[in-house]
């Protein structure tokens, strides 16, 4: 019987508006650089691999604050780099004042709220395992999601990203539910199906815009809401 239902955030429960590779050009763009979108669409997922990497070999989020910022200065070099842009660390600490503090902005998917209220509604316990570099509560409570959430698992937090058993053995402590009892939802089936089912839990992969037609494998919805089918025993 499933007790517990955990989810991914970032384009499970939420994406970013405007999406982060916008962000980081525009903020290039006002110091005189030009970086397309479009490279940094590509380059940006390579600089997560290196967090992640990085994040395992010493978590991030527990680091004095000096090597705090290091790392997401490290950060915005791999991107920038891997887009075609070469700069200095001063530079690029520039483009981090530019986008923070107001960082980057979460928008929710218009199921995210009604999935959440009617499986609380179910008393199910409901969380978030993510691997936002960054701690969630105030983006959760910002959203609305806050009320509807048991407790939150960031690999900011926990010292290591999915898919490694690490976080996903964290949510399963919080919840306090055995492996078998939770369902974790998350949108990449290398970090999260995977991960999930690595440590015992069920695990569907939401597919919004129908982009894996080719895994079968694994329960795959393209809403939410769908995930209720999924609930029974």
């Amino acid at each position: 019987m499933i007790k517990a239902v955990c989810f991914d955030l970032h384009e499970t429960l939420a994406h970013y508006q405007p999406p982060r590779e916008e962000v980081y050009s525009r903020a290039c763009h006002e110091l005189g650089l030009e970086v397309s979108p479009e490279a940094l669409l590509k380059s940006l997922p390579q600089a997560d691999v290196w967090w992640r990497e990085e994040n395992y070999r010493s978590p991030i989020g527990k680091r004095p604050p000096k090597e705090r910022n290091a790392a997401y200065i490290e950060y915005g070099l791999t991107a920038l780099r891997g887009a075609g842009l070469e700069v200095s660390r001063d530079i690029v600490t520039q483009i981090l004042m530019k986008i923070f503090p107001d960082g980057l902005n979460f928008e929710l998917y218009d199921d995210a709220l009604p999935t959440l209220k009617l499986l609380k509604e179910r008393n199910l316990i409901l969380g978030i395992i993510s691997n936002v570099g960054q701690d969630t509560t105030s983006i959760c409570q910002n959203l609305g999601l806050q009320p509807y959430l048991d407790f939150q698992v960031t690999s900011f937090e926990v010292g290591c990203d999915k898919p490694h058993p690490g976080i996903f053995l964290a949510a399963l402590e919080r919840a306090q539910v055995n492996a078998e009892e939770a369902i974790y939802v998350g949108d990449q089936y290398d970090l999260d199906v995977v991960g999930a089912r690595g440590v015992g839990m069920k695990a569907v992969l939401i597919d919004r815009n129908d982009s894996f037609p080719e895994i079968t494998d694994c329960p795959r919805i393209h809403r939410l809401t769908e995930i209720v089918e999924y609930l029974l025993p």
